[in-house]
């Protein structure tokens, strides 16, 4: 398949970048053909411009500053986000890339009533996104109810590709892990990138 892994960390040597190193090892040795976004390393821009905003619901969206991002969007059958959760949420390079990339007449049309909007990421079969967090699993999960697995879920890949097979392996306490716990985590990432060969 092709595949898109979009990288959101600042820091080039960090836990974030060797996680999505191993996943497009893993996916290079399956045999896909991986494209990497790394969103620092491109000096991706976040905030969504007035011309881009003024554009939103224009018969076309302006897509001219971000179109090499857009293409390999649109080119991929697998997605890979490899990124840190900060506060709960994405980063802002990445949330800035949703606001961007995944615009209208690309990820998305908008109904005629400007009701549900209509699915365009046809293509996109399988996506994992590799998360990072500072607190416990059980702050994520029973106190804020992981809002960016849902917001991933739901959101974003449930209304603009919803045949797209969805998952998500979240590191906890990414601060104070043992190396035996990066070890097993990295092999939970191979794993699930295992099986989309077999997909």
């Amino acid at each position: 398949m092709k595949c898109l892994v979009v990288i959101a960390h600042p820091v080039h040597d960090s836990l974030c970048r060797a996680l999505a190193q191993h996943a497009i090892s893993t996916l290079t040795a399956h045999g896909h053909d991986v494209v990497v976004d790394d969103l620092y390393g491109a000096g991706f821009a976040p905030a969504l411009t007035a011309t881009e905003r003024a554009s939103y619901y224009a018969p076309v969206f302006d897509t001219n500053a971000a179109a090499t991002h857009i293409a390999r969007l649109q080119a991929a059958e697998a997605l890979v986000l490899v990124f840190p959760t900060w506060w709960f949420g994405f980063p802002a390079m990445l949330k800035g890339w949703f606001d961007r990339v995944w615009a209208p007449g690309v990820a998305y049309d908008h109904a005629g009533d400007l009701g549900p909007i209509r699915p365009r990421l046809d293509k996109l079969r399988h996506a994992l996104a590799i998360t990072s967090l500072g607190s416990p699993w059980w702050v994520d999960r029973f106190v804020l109810r992981q809002p960016v697995k849902r917001v991933l879920k739901t959101a974003l890949l449930g209304t603009c590709a919803p045949q797209c097979r969805f998952g998500m392996l979240s590191l906890y306490r990414a601060e104070s892990l043992a190396p035996d716990q990066v070890h097993a985590f990295r092999a939970r990432i191979g794993r699930t990138l295992s099986k989309w060969a077999r997909a």
